[in-house]
């Protein structure tokens, strides 16, 4: 089991930012897909955003379409961290937020039954 720890989240004003963290250990695998889920209360877990780490490299970092624009996923392989930057906030946006981490996939996959890996999450709180 791959140990992943969310920080960051917290209670912010509809228009305000907030940016999440996710410390995991050293990438070994060659393909790798971390992600960003959410879940509100009643509601299935959903796909936020995905950043592949293939051979080193971080690329192809892409969004559900209601938060484009508005988030950025970030992975920093100098001190393995995958970030989620949150800015104009929404009171939809609120929910937990989980990172997701899927070795050896060549593609990041938006379902959740893909990873094997999750935190245990953080809660966002968008007020309107």
């Amino acid at each position: 089991q791959v140990h992943l720890e969310e920080s960051g989240g917290g209670s912010v004003q509809a228009g305000g930012s907030l940016k999440l963290s996710c410390a995991h250990p050293p990438i070994t695998k060659t393909y790798n897909c971390f992600s960003w889920f959410r879940q509100s209360p009643g509601q299935e877990r959903r796909w936020v955003a995905s950043i592949q780490v293939d051979e080193g490299a971080v690329r192809n970092p892409y969004y559900e379409h209601s938060v484009k624009g508005r988030f950025a996923i970030s992975e920093d392989l100098t001190s393995n961290i995958l970030s989620l930057q949150m800015n104009s906030l929404k009171p939809e946006d609120t929910a937990v937020y989980y990172c997701a981490y899927e070795p050896g996939a060549w593609v990041c996959a938006e379902s959740s039954t893909y990873y094997p890996h999750w935190g245990r999450g953080t809660q966002v709180t968008v007020s309107s």
